[in-house]
């Protein structure tokens, strides 16, 4: 009976293949074909504009007014805008005095500075330790708050925007923000606020991060080599060209005015600092990037605290993306091809676009038509097209050029959860506003493993293996098998290669094990 009923299943698929799967299969990989090239003309331009910018070394300094702020005699430290430093944190053990630490250490006149810590922690030891922290600096003659509030909403917009309502901010011109396990160097404020104070219509100045943990293991190397792209790439051309690029909601200053126009911190999404950016954009403010001003900060070591931040920054900016389309439309201050370049590049190419292509054709698709060899997929959409790509985006990290295969996979898998968080953000479905916060080592890490040999860690299936994963990872496997049995395509190679690292995140062999004790 049963083997009667495999029969039976497979006479229907035969007998659908013709009129359904074959059409509908060719017409998914036309649309993914498209979108290939969507983003590799995306992907050409950017590296035509950054090649540019090299050559005839476009630095902000040289198009913006910027002048040292210097002592006056007369004016005293009154000739140095006042700034406010905020610090948000939630539960941050392991990080808090790096970040209070640096931004206390900031080189500017004492009594023209604020240090803000704004702790949303839940966990009272850990309160109790930022505020000592506080207190600790205080003592010091740092101008440095501690404010707390008795709930979380909003979580880290929630934050700063209370923090933004406390009366001693209305003295302040300008207010720099650092999550907490950045660490400026002394010269940020120097070397920030003078194109605030000598260019009206700059809103943002915006650094670049530099990754202290970036050789931690390879999932931080993979890290590394995407972020570096984004600021290597995609903020420097955004900022050269006057288009438009993104907060990126810390290692920054605003001009608390432009803030303010903007309407201030909203909390309607996971990206309330992109939110904010493009609503400040929106009103014809500028914003200006520095590639050559780095911050020190901390990537997520551990495959589920980077699964939930990829989570976040994917769904965010497609759920933004549909709460502010028609918004953008409608803008009367913007010309049509900054709107042009918001909606399209911005938004839809490179949040939702890059996503989804990179998944569903080259995980999904491409390995179907294995198993329906009459539709077929031109060599350049499934060779040349995502090699170019690839060696687009590895230019931004040279030192890890070796690595650049590893990098293509783990893109793909990590490109399983950027999907379905993309989807969910633009349906707006149940984990649409799902907000954790990112867990930071700090030198945990490094105490724990320098006071005894780790153990092996032992497999709880709850916490280490993931169904998604593994699933995709069959499915990858088997058509490579198909492949090698009956196709000509000889996609074997790659499927079975792909599968292993689905096979790899599957049982969560990915990224830092950090001991229990």
């Amino acid at each position: 009976m049963d083997t009667l009923q495999v029969g039976q299943f497979g006479l229907v698929l035969q007998q659908a293949k013709a009129p359904l799967i074959v059409p509908l299969l060719k017409f998914l990989v036309v649309v993914c074909l498209g979108m290939s090239v969507m983003l590799f003309v995306e992907k050409v331009y950017m590296g035509i504009i950054i090649i540019f910018i090299k050559l005839f070394r476009r630095r902000p300094v040289k198009h913006w007014k910027w002048e040292a702020i210097k002592d006056d005699v007369e004016l005293g430290n009154s000739a140095y805008p006042m700034v406010l430093v905020q610090i948000p944190m939630y539960n941050e053990r392991e990080v808090y005095q790096l970040s209070i630490g640096a931004a206390c250490g900031l080189s500017w006149p004492s009594d023209r500075i604020i240090i803000q810590v704004l702790d949303d922690s839940t966990d009272p030891t850990i309160k109790d330790l930022v505020e000592l922290e506080c207190q600790r600096w205080a003592s010091k003659g740092i101008n440095i708050k501690y404010e707390i509030r008795d709930n979380r909403n909003g979580y880290k917009a929630g934050a700063l925007k209370e923090g933004m309502k406390h009366s001693y901010v209305k003295q302040c011109d300008y207010v720099a923000i650092f999550d907490a396990d950045f660490q400026p160097e002394p010269d940020f404020l120097y070397r920030t606020i003078p194109f605030l104070v000598h260019n009206s219509d700059i809103a943002l100045v915006q650094a670049r991060w530099k990754f202290v943990n970036s050789d931690e293991c390879l999932m931080t190397r993979m890290q590394e080599m995407s972020l570096d792209y984004h600021f290597t790439v995609e903020q420097e051309v955004g900022s050269a060209t006057y288009a438009f690029f993104g907060f990126n909601g810390t290692a920054g200053v605003w001009r608390i005015a432009a803030l303010n126009e903007a309407g201030g911190w909203k909390d309607r999404t996971t990206v309330e600092d992109m939110d904010l950016a493009v609503r400040a954009s929106l009103r014809g403010w500028k914003f200006v990037y520095l590639s050559d001003l780095k911050v020190k900060n901390e990537l997520p070591s551990t495959f589920k605290a980077y699964r939930y931040q990829q989570h976040r920054w994917s769904c965010g900016p497609a759920n933004l993306f549909r709460k502010m389309v028609m918004e953008i439309v409608r803008n009367k201050k913007v010309s049509p091809l900054k709107k042009f370049h918001v909606i399209y590049s911005f938004f839809f190419v490179r949040k939702i676009v890059a996503h989804i292509v990179t998944f569903v054709f080259y995980c999904v698709i491409l390995p179907a038509t294995v198993l329906v060899p009459e539709v077929q997929v031109p060599i350049w959409g499934a060779v040349y097209i995502p090699s170019t790509i690839t060696l687009l985006n590895a230019v931004g990290t040279p030192r890890s050029l070796h690595l650049l295969i590893f990098w293509i996979l783990f893109e793909n898998v990590m490109s399983l959860h950027r999907t379905k968080a993309t989807f969910i953000g633009l349906f707006e479905a149940g984990r649409v506003n799902e907000w954790v916060v990112t867990e930071k080592l700090g030198d945990a890490l490094k105490k724990k493993l320098g006071a005894k040999a780790p153990r092996k860690p032992r497999l709880r299936i709850g916490e280490r293996l993931h169904v998604l994963e593994l699933i995709v990872g069959f499915y990858l496997f088997f058509c490579g098998c198909y492949d090698l049995a009956f196709g000509k395509n000889g996609y074997f190679m790659y499927l079975f290669i792909q599968s292993v690292a689905f096979f790899i995140a599957g049982v969560g062999y990915v990224g830092t094990f950090v001991p229990n004790s």
